[in-house]
């Protein structure tokens, strides 16, 4: 019986010496997604295509969410910041805040929805052609299942009777989630998405128009905005970062700095065309 860091996960089954099984956690042989480099290994029949994308519901809420509101952030502190460059009006930098904040949030939204909605026509397409290829294809159809099942480490005849099984209990569902990384029961949402960009967008660009609002002088309003966008991108690239399981470090640097670039940016554009007296 083979063991993987320690652990019996064959549930008192035997299994051969060759063959490592995945952890509970990793969702055992279901849960393992072939990289691009052992997909194409797989031999496809002719006219197949697959979508070596997939999709992942956790990264399109990362997406519209967390980045919804690092746009928020960011364009409106830029646009405030890019008027305070060309007048020291307090009245100019909360209309330019409020117009880009609502501007921002309704393009964001439908910018994500139309987005989404593409992604879901082609979900849908690739479903109703698996579904035609399982019709009228189905021993090559099997084949590949069994294939992709031995690029996880299934030997050819366990391979063949995993996907036999599968295909007799959910043959859609079974090439839907291993070929196609598509889940036919929870396709990706534009309302969803729309509304979650819409929020984030607003939840975001509310915080430098708030600091604008504050009754300071002018120049130690504009000091605040810094400050606060900086603290903001500090927190959404921080969890960017563990949500999509990359380098804290390095994402909170790029998404402060990137932040930091752009109100500088708007600045000078700003001070280019300012009608200062």
């Amino acid at each position: 019986m083979q063991e993987m860091q320690g652990q019996d996960h064959t549930d008192g089954m035997p299994v051969p010496e060759n063959i490592i099984i995945p952890t509970k956690e990793q969702g055992g042989w279901m849960g393992v997604q072939p990289t691009k480099a052992i997909r194409d290994k797989i031999t496809p029949h002719p006219g197949e295509l697959n979508d070596d994308d997939g999709t992942s519901n956790k990264l399109n809420w990362l997406r519209a969410g967390v980045l919804g509101a690092n746009d928020g952030i960011v364009s409106v502190a830029g646009t405030i910041i890019g008027v305070a460059g060309a007048e020291s009006n307090p009245r100019s930098l909360l209309v330019a805040g409020v117009a880009a904040l609502a501007a921002g949030a309704f393009s964001m939204a439908g910018g994500e929805y139309v987005s989404v909605s593409a992604q879901r026509d082609t979900e849908r397409a690739l479903l109703t052609k698996e579904r035609w290829e399982l019709t009228n294809l189905p021993a090559e159809e099997l084949n590949e299942l069994a294939q992709i099942y031995e690029t996880k480490g299934m030997t050819a005849s366990t391979a063949t009777q995993a996907a036999a099984e599968a295909m007799n209990h959910d043959a859609l569902r079974a090439h839907a989630i291993d070929e196609l990384q598509i889940d036919p029961d929870d396709l990706t949402n534009p309302w969803s998405a729309a509304f979650s960009s819409f929020v984030s967008f607003l939840v975001g660009g509310i915080i430098p128009l708030l600091f604008s609002l504050i009754p300071v002088a002018f120049l130690m309003r504009i000091v605040l905005i810094v400050v606060s966008v900086a603290l903001a991108l500090f927190i959404t690239g921080a969890v960017s970062a563990k949500i999509g399981g990359a380098a804290r470090r390095k994402a909170v640097l790029r998404n402060v700095l990137m932040g930091l670039g752009t109100m500088l940016f708007a600045w000078l554009v700003g001070l280019l065309f300012g009608i200062h007296a």
